[in-house]
């Protein structure tokens, strides 16, 4: 897997003071993506133990809530495979600092809705994920008021007690 960019002290992709990883590749192609430069998966650079060492030094001070995972889309199946034993070692090493995922797929009961992007690792990664902003991008949709989600369509789901319940528990409305 490749990386677009690497931000240490983001503010704008999940509550708090955030390390945010924009990976590589994306094959939904929404219309007037923000990132559209890392759709494609050979983007940007190789995402070794190197970098994963890298974010978990960024990620140690206490005033560092919690790492983001944008894109690119982390949920690409090539992306997921690289991605799940990072998050599982940053939660064995960091249990109290939250995960952030944003994605263009759509989460239903558990499972990504769309079939192409689960795989034998989608339920045990998005179990890892604190919250889950979930749905394309639409531009006709597009409301800047919105926190930390760009189109009304969006959502920014609650994981742990969505997973609990059974249903979509919303983080923010």
């Amino acid at each position: 897997m490749n990386y677009a960019e690497l931000k240490k002290t983001d503010i704008a992709n999940g509550e708090g003071v955030r390390v945010s990883l924009f990976v590589s590749g994306c094959t939904r192609g929404c219309k007037n993506c923000f990132n559209k430069i890392a759709w494609d998966f050979s983007y940007g650079k190789p995402f070794t133990r190197e970098v994963e060492e890298e974010i978990f030094q960024a990620i140690a001070p206490d005033y560092v809530a919690g790492l983001t995972l944008l894109g690119g889309e982390p949920l690409e199946v090539e992306n997921q495979r690289a991605l799940f034993p990072f998050l599982k070692r940053f939660k064995e090493r960091f249990p109290r600092k939250n995960v952030w995922c944003y994605t263009g797929y759509t989460f239903e009961n558990g499972r990504l809705r769309e079939e192409q992007a689960n795989c034998e690792v989608t339920e045990e990664m998005i179990s890892l994920f604190d919250v889950l902003v979930d749905g394309r991008f639409v531009e006709e949709l597009k409301d800047v008021r919105l926190r930390f989600r760009g189109s009304s369509n969006q959502r920014v789901i609650d994981v742990k007690r969505t997973l609990e319940v059974g249903s979509v528990v919303l983080y923010l409305t």
